[in-house]
């Protein structure tokens, strides 16, 4: 009787740990889903400062990954690693695949890397593929702001699994963030690193809350959305076909937005 006390108070303490977002994933073996960017950031929702030369506003390619609980790319109010930091001030991509790598050798904790062209305007869509797996159900990926100091947009562990199936669409406004890592106000600002490093944080209307950010439109309560994402599910018979990709003009694809 002892022993069967002692079992089940055991037990009961076991089921009341925190469990982690990918642990419960009980869906069938993978899926894969199509992953379309679509930039929003025109002169008619963004116009103070908007990047018309040297260079136009336009889109870095995006960079993402799928992965568990155990592996983080970035996250909001953490320090951005060198990988990071490299993508977001000059789109150079190497140092954070390293890391991603060196992240799936030593904890197995990412399944795929996934890229999709750039955007040479700041409207426009690019897409691409990527696969899941009940072991690695997040996705998360960069998208870096050009011309910017540091800023970027992207998604911090976005869970396509729901208990025992795959999602079948997942769409999200994106907005800026900061990096950290360089102290600039304007989308041209000259390289000034921000020493000390500080965390990522999120851009708005009134923060930083100064009148020469690019972002700062005091009369506004949010921002538009700077972009939008959309994963759908591919059902069997689409799977091995690209999904469509699109580059289209900005006059062809802007967004009207009145602000």
């Amino acid at each position: 009787k002892v022993i069967w006390t002692l079992l089940v108070t055991i037990l009961g303490y076991a089921s009341s740990l925190p469990v982690g977002d990918d642990s419960i994933c009980a869906a069938e073996e993978l899926a894969k889903y199509s992953i379309i960017f679509t930039g929003k950031w025109s002169q008619t929702a963004f116009p103070k400062q908007y990047p018309l030369y040297r260079p136009p506003a336009q889109w870095s390619s995006m960079l993402g990954v799928t992965h568990s609980s155990d592996y983080s790319m970035w996250k909001k109010n953490e320090y951005a690693s060198n990988g990071v930091r490299d993508f977001a001030e000059k789109g150079e991509a190497w140092l954070l695949m390293k890391e991603i790598e060196e992240a799936g050798e030593k904890i197995q904790s990412v399944h795929g890397i996934f890229s999709a062209p750039a955007i040479s305007s700041g409207t426009g869509q690019t897409s691409t593929e990527l696969e899941v797996h009940p072991r690695h159900p997040l996705v998360s990926f960069v998208v870096r702001i050009v011309p910017s100091p540091d800023w970027f947009v992207g998604i911090d562990s976005l869970n396509l699994c729901e208990g025992d199936h795959w999602m079948e669409e997942v769409s999200v406004d994106l907005f800026p963030y900061d990096a950290g890592t360089d102290s600039g106000f304007t989308f041209s600002s000259p390289n000034f690193a921000t020493i000390p490093q500080d965390t990522v944080t999120e851009i708005t209307c009134s923060s930083p809350s100064h009148p020469a950010n690019s972002f700062y439109y005091p009369k506004l309560k949010i921002l538009p959305p700077i972009a939008h994402v959309k994963m759908v599910k591919l059902r069997k018979n689409q799977l091995g076909l690209s999904a469509p990709y699109f580059n289209l003009p900005a006059k062809s694809n802007e967004v009207i937005d009145s602000v």
